[in-house]
């Protein structure tokens, strides 16, 4: 798509530089896009011819380039990325779910909380997650709580307004919750040590905490204390448990993001898994879809930078299954392993986002199969059928000047083509352009067929044509003796009138319907498929015409040669040696001779 003589004196000044480069409508930026060379990729825009059709509306809306120039590709990277969340263009790709993601809180208190939050106010404490759904963050709390006794109160426990004894226990205390702090009954120190605790649970850490109660348990056994050793043996199962139900991958892989892309046409979707000490701690999955004509690679580097920063991610080695340009993470290595348990790893993502295409496309079929029912069921209601169209079949002949007459049938089921039940077919009764009768035979060959196989009939037959053709198609149906077992229509092209049997006056469906949309559909795809069929009888019939007046060439070897190489011309072009090959040697003289023939009588 060539650019005005405007922008081609923009393009003209752009630098061969490393940056990103801005395009703007009347309106404002409309997309944000990074190079290596400014120029080269700006100019590819308006060069090449295979943009899809995003990319030529995108085109056709540039009004304004503008562009930055930086040192490499990792900082135009890192600026594109910037840009792109800031001014949010319609073309680009942005991560924009609209949810906030909840938190587990530690206060920073004296006897500090664990309490769950959507909101992070700096200075409240330390905050862990953000966790993809309510439900992972809530089994985590629910562990550590059962785990350790936690105050959920929110008063302040000062020494000082503990001593004064401002505060009494309230009902957690009496079940077992919570140790009473608020009125001195628990230390601080024996409190922080389970905070400790709970600080490595919540970094995915649980092998501190497993050896506290493995220790507690022993010891309080020792001490012949059994209902003691009792309850941290069920801590400690609680923590086995919760370990069992975690994804374990391995032991020695820490602190790594595993991300895998997957897309068709429309849309891509992702998985990210976060490991951390050998389980999988975090799994989020997600649908984006398509601005342009974007690669895998060029839709997951942004989201990659996106999705560690919405998750608040430290890790220093990111997994992917597509390679990715240098990310402006320093000191992170992204790598797409081969063999190993970081394939194993990738693979168990990859496993996730395939089923998420699947499930979408799935639910894109569903939805269209739902979209079919309602316009088989307006079809019902607007011709008052009695069962369902299921299978409608079109019927619309073909002929020029009442040459080479042919006719064609299309069929869909369930409002969609079945390409397979389609039929061409040869007028043999009738002679001259005779729409009528042409339709009473297509319509009579096509049923007599049916019944012969034991094949099921349509619930509707279409004639593109008015009351005429109509009343053929009936005359057929009625001679076949199945009259009555399926619902026929004319349809005329001129005002799009419906013409039903036994009724003078057509019936007018609403120019909007779903129904008339389909008929208009049907009636456009039988004449294609007529006018395609017609055409290349005409072509053969002209071809043939030439050879079939050669004395001594019968009709199976001129279609022979003509179905073969196509056109006279090409036959022309054959050595004697070559026709020999085809039509053996008496023939092969024929042609030669004729041939020389035609060439002396055009040079007189």
């Amino acid at each position: 798509m060539a650019a005005n003589a405007h922008l081609q004196e923009q393009i003209r000044h752009l630098p061969h530089r490393p940056g990103i480069y801005k395009y703007f409508d009347d309106e404002g930026i409309i997309y944000v896009g990074k190079a290596v060379d400014i120029r080269k990729r700006v100019s590819s825009y308006f060069t090449k011819q295979d943009h899809n059709k995003k990319t030529q509306q995108l085109v056709k809306n540039i009004k304004r380039i503008e562009f930055t120039i930086v040192d490499n590709e990792s900082e135009a990277f890192l600026l594109e990325n910037n840009l792109i969340k800031q001014h949010q263009p319609k073309y680009n790709i942005l991560l924009k779910d609209g949810k906030t993601y909840p938190y587990l809180l530690l206060t920073n208190e004296r006897f500090p909380r664990l309490i769950p939050t959507r909101n992070k106010k700096p200075g409240d404490g330390r905050y862990y997650g953000p966790y993809a759904n309510l439900t992972a963050m809530n089994v985590i709390l629910e562990l550590i709580r059962a785990l350790y006794p936690l105050r959920t109160c929110t008063y302040n426990l000062s020494p000082q307004n503990i001593e004064a004894g401002k505060f009494k226990v309230c009902l957690e205390y009496h079940l077992g919750n919570c140790k009473g702090p608020c009125e001195g009954l628990q230390d601080e120190e024996t409190y922080n040590q389970y905070i400790a605790q709970i600080r490595n649970i919540l970094n995915g850490n649980l092998t501190v905490a497993r050896a506290y109660f493995r220790e507690k348990m022993t010891a309080a056994a020792q001490d012949q204390q059994y209902e003691l050793a009792h309850q941290f043996k069920q801590k400690l199962d609680k923590l086995e448990e919760f370990q069992a139900k975690s994804t374990v991958v391995n032991a020695s892989l820490s602190n790594i993001d595993v991300f895998s892309i997957a897309s068709n046409e429309k849309s891509a979707f992702i998985n990210y898994l976060k490991v951390m000490n050998g389980s999988i701690i975090l799994t989020q999955s997600l649908e984006v879809v398509k601005k342009l004509d974007e690669s895998d690679a060029d839709i997951l580097a942004p989201l990659v930078m996106q999705m560690r920063e919405e998750f608040e991610s430290q890790s220093k080695e990111v997994l992917t299954n597509v390679p990715l340009p240098d990310l402006p993470l320093p000191g992170v290595t992204v790598a797409q392993p081969q063999i190993g348990d970081k394939r194993k790893l990738l693979e168990l993502s990859l496993k996730n986002v395939l089923y998420l295409r699947k499930e979408k496309e799935s639910m894109n079929d569903r939805s269209k199969d739902l979209n079919e029912v309602r316009i088989m069921e307006t079809i019902k209601k607007d011709l008052r059928l009695t069962e369902l169209p299921k299978h409608i079949e079109c019927f619309d002949n073909s002929n020029f000047q009442g040459d080479n007459p042919v006719a064609a049938m299309v069929c869909f089921r369930n409002a969609r083509p079945s390409k397979k039940d389609y039929r061409h077919y040869h007028i043999k009764t009738v002679i001259g352009p005779n729409d009528f009768d042409s339709m009473y035979e297509v319509v009579t060959r096509r049923y007599r067929r049916l019944v012969d196989e034991g094949a099921s009939l349509p619930q509707l037959v279409i004639v593109d044509g008015g009351k005429g053709q109509l009343s053929m198609a009936v005359k057929a149906l009625k001679d076949l003796n199945l009259w009555g077992q399926m619902a026929v229509i004319g349809i005329a092209k001129r005002l799009e009138e419906i013409y039903v049997p036994n009724d003078p006056l057509p019936l007018y469906i609403d120019k909007k319907s779903e129904s008339l949309r389909l008929f208009q559909r049907m009636r456009d795809e039988v004449h294609r498929f007529g006018i395609t069929f017609h055409r290349s009888r005409r072509d053969a019939a002209t071809l043939k015409t030439e050879l079939t007046d050669v004395k001594g060439l019968g009709p199976v070897t001129a279609d022979k040669l003509l179905s073969k190489f196509k056109s006279v011309k090409k036959i022309k072009e054959l050595t004697e040696l070559e026709l020999v090959a085809e039509v053996g040697k008496a023939k092969a003289k024929v042609l030669l001779n004729y041939f020389a023939d035609q060439e002396s009588a055009a040079l007189e």
